[in-house]
């Protein structure tokens, strides 16, 4: 009898231990449990300790509530102009509604993957080539925009969708190839003509300033030397007024200048000559010196006559 009751108390300690472990739920962070009763969806269970009913309730789906990344892969698609690629990309999603990621979509991933290829063809088929390459950014929006309405129902929100590699035939990136460098060699060709319309157009402004100098030289060499000519012959006709003076007053050396004066100026004009190669001829010395004499007698009488009205003014 002692024996039967100790074996039913074992049993009944056992049986406890087993209803609180299958009663007592441990959900770790970053996910949630939902709860069935007789295979209907009564709750869900929170990041914690969770207690249901054992034989009555059962844990349905253990979901994670965390940011996911699914692959996308390769695939052909073609696009408007009618140039085959090949695309994959990845896809980011998280679950905010665990019921419904349960409930409304048998195999979720599967479920997100088809559709985001599918969106994938329908939006980069209807761009062209030039425009797959050089809008990613404007692609990967579009089929954010679309697959996340999609799976809004599901409890999903898609946060980021992005194409990894297009990459086009072979044929296809030769000719590629091929245009850039027609397109490089003919912005050389232009840079190089431009380069060489800016020189030209820098010499000639060059040239046309080096014109304007010289002739604004000219004009001053110009200037000075008819000032020159001007103050010479203001000096000449001042000494034609002297000499005349000294003659009307009857000075002999006045004569005497004007003798060697014009004695001189012949001298140069035969010696000048080209076509004369020697020439002989008489000189009087004497006369020539008398002449240069008497013209240091005019300059001499100058002289006094100008510094004695000095004298008398500081007398």
């Amino acid at each position: 009898m002692g024996t039967t009751v100790f074996w039913i108390a074992i049993a009944i300690v056992v049986l406890a231990i087993v209803l609180i472990k299958m009663g007592v739920q441990t959900v770790p962070q970053g996910r949630q449990y939902t709860v069935e009763r007789f295979g209907r969806y009564t709750r869900t269970l929170t990041p914690g300790l969770g207690i249901i009913i054992p034989f009555l309730d059962r844990i349905g789906a253990r979901l994670s509530m965390m940011e996911q990344v699914l692959d996308v892969p390769s695939q052909d698609v073609i696009t408007r102009d009618n140039a085959m690629v090949r695309v994959d990309g990845v896809v980011f999603f998280q679950i905010v509604d665990a019921p419904k990621a349960a409930y409304e979509v048998n195999n979720l991933e599967w479920a997100i993957l088809n559709l985001t290829m599918t969106n994938i063809r329908t939006v980069m088929g209807s761009m062209d080539l030039d425009e797959l390459l050089s809008k990613r950014d404007e692609i990967n929006a579009q089929l954010l925009s679309v697959v996340d309405d999609a799976t809004n129902p599901w409890g999903v929100k898609v946060t980021r969708i992005e194409i990894k590699d297009i990459t086009p035939p072979k044929d296809l990136v030769d000719s590629m190839a091929r245009q850039m460098k027609a397109e490089r060699d003919k912005r050389a060709s232009i840079l190089t003509a431009e380069g060489a319309r800016q020189a030209a157009i820098l010499e000639a402004e060059g040239e046309k300033q080096a014109a304007v100098l010289e002739a604004e030289g000219r004009k001053e060499a110009a200037f000075r030397d008819a000032e020159a000519r001007e103050r010479l012959a203001e000096a000449e006709a001042r000494a034609t007024a002297m000499v005349s003076k000294a003659i009307a007053q009857g000075d002999v050396n006045a004569i005497n200048y004007f003798v060697a004066l014009k004695y001189v100026e012949a001298l140069q004009t035969i010696g000048s000559a080209e076509n004369q190669k020697l020439v002989l001829m008489p000189l009087e010395a004497s006369g020539v010196i008398g002449a240069i004499g008497g013209i240091a007698e005019l300059a001499k009488e100058a002289m006094e006559k100008k510094s004695k009205p000095d004298v008398e003014g500081q007398a």
